[in-house]
């Protein structure tokens, strides 16, 4: 097999970007927008020792029952979504299927996993969404990056985006030609127009955050008041000129309007800076947040802790439950929105700590910090040894995790488990529909933990409870 060999193929399965897997001479060639059981001519693209990539060259002659109008033009040469093309349930399938193969394989676990929780109507449902610019200044686009590229698809509506977010990109279009706007080149570094960042609250409310290659945003009254028309109360200017693929630098200048957005969930309002870390499905977030309660088994006397806290979200929801909070999170800017939040809705047993996870944590437990409940909510590379090594030093009767990379939960899942925490029970909900990101919730066996003769029968039993995204 090698590249621009045609071959008919029929998929078995899907994989962990929801392309379809197929077999040929032993080996997996893995076919985007091809789902189980359909059999085309596909055209190997990648070959390497161990896989292939393949695209298919026709639609599949006889087409799954599973196969849908992705409803999206610029799907799927956008790289925004993975599964437009198949029925929602059959993402949520596919997505169970992904974290239970994530814990046996990696993880070696054997988990029981449920079905997902999905969302009764999965479209507009993204809070945030950040589009990177191209073009000319005559010509300038907005989109999102082709799969594994950094050229920008032009995507002048998409259907995950909450209103106005559409309208947005459409006003700073007009703005950018009117005034003859460059758009950033990656291959020169000159230009100006890096990122258009639109926050979305459910009052429908905005901010929007430019990111440009200079220190001032030309004719920013004009963009003003082309974006007071469409709810923007809060509009900033983020200054990149890093050689980075990171959207935003630390450099913000405040430009008009609030300087934070309000936002609601589970009850409690949440002011939000343009750095703050807040989840981007707000309906499903809620679900997710509620099965972290229920799992996370408050009682008015427990300490909690809430590692990689954001803005607050996780630990003043649970703070209303427990004896007292503490939050750690690295991004200063997160904490300040956090302590304000905690003011903002009158929750007086919530403190937040400002630093890197794997070095606070290990300090204020060696300083006697004690949680009956430890949360974690870790960026995709997941846990630093470190935070895991405090976290078993620590003790704590109950942690729950939350993920955003199957691989990495299970990884940790298996070293958590040679500290005595075993899997007992998952639960996934769906966060980004139409994508192959999935949260989900893992608990461990009481029963379990007492029968393994190689644990320590002088350690106090403790559970682990994941929250599984990816």
């Amino acid at each position: 097999m090698k590249k621009n060999d045609c071959l008919i193929l029929t998929a078995d399965n899907l994989g962990a970007d929801l392309e379809g897997v197929c077999r040929h001479d032993g080996l997996p060639v893995f076919v985007p927008g091809l789902l189980p059981g359909e059999e085309t001519t596909v055209r190997i693209v990648k070959a390497e020792k161990r896989y292939a990539f393949g695209r298919m060259e026709v639609p599949p002659a006889v087409p799954s029952p599973d196969r849908r109008d992705p409803g999206c033009p610029a799907y799927p040469r956008c790289g925004g979504c993975s599964g437009r093309h198949m029925s929602y349930e059959a993402t949520l399938a596919a997505k169970r299927q992904q974290v239970e193969d994530c814990f046996r394989r990696i993880g070696g676990i054997e988990a029981d996993i449920p079905p997902v929780i999905g969302m009764e109507e999965p479209a507009a449902y993204r809070n945030k969404t950040s589009l990177p610019c191209a073009g000319s200044a005559d010509q300038p686009v907005l989109g999102f990056y082709a799969p594994r590229s950094h050229s920008v698809i032009p995507a002048s509506s998409c259907p995950n985006a909450m209103p106005p977010a559409n309208r947005i990109a459409a006003a700073f279009l007009s703005w950018m030609k009117a005034y003859h706007a460059e758009p950033y080149r990656e291959e020169t570094r000159t230009g100006l127009i890096r990122h258009l960042v639109i926050r979305v609250n459910r009052q429908g409310e905005s901010m929007v955050t430019v990111v440009a290659n200079n220190s001032s945003l030309p004719h920013s009254d004009a963009l003003k008041e082309a974006l007071i028309q469409l709810g923007t109360v809060s509009l900033w200017l983020n200054e990149n000129r890093s050689a980075t693929n990171v959207i935003l630098s630390d450099r913000f200048h405040h430009i008009y309007g609030r300087e934070t957005l309000t936002d609601a969930l589970c009850g409690l309002q949440f002011d939000l800076s343009p750095a703050s870390f807040f989840q981007v499905n707000p309906v499903q977030t809620e679900k997710l947040y509620r099965t972290a309660a229920e799992l996370a088994e408050l009682k008015p006397e427990d300490l909690l802790c809430d590692v990689y806290c954001g803005a607050g979200t996780i630990t003043l929801t649970l703070a209303r439950r427990c004896r007292e909070a503490v939050g750690i999170e690295i991004v200063p800017a997160a904490v300040e929105n956090a302590k304000h939040n905690a003011e903002r809705n009158g929750i007086r047993n919530a403190s937040f700590h400002t630093g890197k996870a794997e070095d606070l944590l290990p300090r204020m437990v060696a300083d006697g910090l004690r949680p009956d409940v430890i949360v974690v909510d870790p960026p995709r590379k997941g846990l630093e040894p470190p935070v895991i090594k405090a976290i078993a030093n620590a003790r704590p009767d109950r942690l729950v995790y939350v993920s955003c990379n199957p691989a990495t939960l299970a990884r940790d899942a298996g070293l958590l488990r040679e500290e005595g925490y075993l899997v007992k029970k998952v639960q996934p909900v769906d966060m980004f529909c139409w994508t192959s990101g999935i949260e989900t919730v893992v608990v461990e066996h009481p029963e379990c933990f007492f029968e393994c003769r190689m644990c320590d029968p002088d350690r106090p039993y403790a559970t682990l409870k994941f929250i599984v995204g990816i």
